[in-house]
């Protein structure tokens, strides 16, 4: 009898290709669906671009905003998608808070500065002071802050500039501790005298925010009405996140052995 060769059923090649892309394109889309929830409702990173905030930020700062401590607007949200008005689960934020936002009046780039007034507080600078619903907030001088230039920014806002025994110049910029009334206490920045240190009394209104840069000189904030390059009162609907803590930083200048920023990673708010 001769041998029968029997054989193998022929391997369904497509169908195999056809069900690995299907898995891929399922994982991808529960990977943006993690994505946008974990982005839009727990934390999201941020990076600091400008001075306004400095001594506590720092040009090349890497940051995680919290989502859920003063609850969810579009604005908390993953691209800000059209998806209505106002909050839910809404908390206020504590005076002293450093708070990423959505800047009036477009209401699509991301700032960051530290909450100063309330819903019916009084907010007025007299003399280059923070005066609280009437109450002058204490000021100290401390030790000046020295850094190193940032990228663009020679110590042009600094008071004074040294160098080091190997040429490097560092800026010295004039350096005080300011405490809000119930303790909250924090450093800023007040170079020399300018308009912005007096202005006049603002009263906060409802479902609204008076936010300040720390670095009083070279800050754009709620001083500043929107029509002249300002933020004016932010809506507390703007509201993205809380700054939480400090995972990078990175000083563009500096040498190669010297561009991370080891002693400022992982400090608070």
């Amino acid at each position: 009898m001769a041998d029968t060769q029997i054989l193998a059923p022929e391997k369904p090649v497509a169908r195999a290709k056809k069900s690995e892309l299907n898995d891929f394109a399922r994982f991808m889309v529960m990977l943006v669906f993690v994505m946008f929830v974990v982005r839009s409702f727990v934390i999201a990173p941020f990076n600091i671009p400008s001075e306004s905030m400095m001594p506590r930020l720092l040009v090349g700062d890497y940051l995680i905003a919290v989502k859920w401590p003063y609850g969810f607007s579009r604005y908390s949200l993953w691209g800000s998608p059209p998806v209505g008005s106002g909050r839910v689960f809404s908390a206020l934020p504590v005076r002293g808070d450093v708070v990423v936002f959505k800047a009036p009046p477009t209401n699509n780039v991301d700032f960051i500065k530290r909450v100063v007034g309330l819903p019916g507080d009084t907010v007025q600078m007299r003399n280059g002071q923070l005066v609280l619903n009437g109450v002058t907030v204490s000021k100290q001088r401390v030790d000046d802050l020295i850094a190193t230039p940032t990228a663009g920014q020679p110590c042009e806002s600094s008071e004074t500039t040294t160098q080091t025994a190997d040429g490097t110049s560092l800026c010295h910029f004039v350096r005080y501790r300011e405490t809000l009334p119930g303790g909250r206490s924090y450093e800023v920045l007040d170079l020399r005298a300018q308009a912005s240190d007096n202005t006049e009394v603002f009263t906060v209104p409802p479902g609204h925010l008076f936010l300040m840069g720390d670095n009083r000189d070279n800050s754009r904030d709620s001083r500043f009405a929107t029509d002249i390059g300002g933020i004016g009162m932010v809506p507390t609907e703007n509201l993205v996140g809380r700054a939480q803590f400090m995972f990078f930083s990175w000083d563009a200048n500096a040498d190669w052995a010297h561009k991370i920023r080891w002693n400022r990673i992982g400090g608070g708010f």
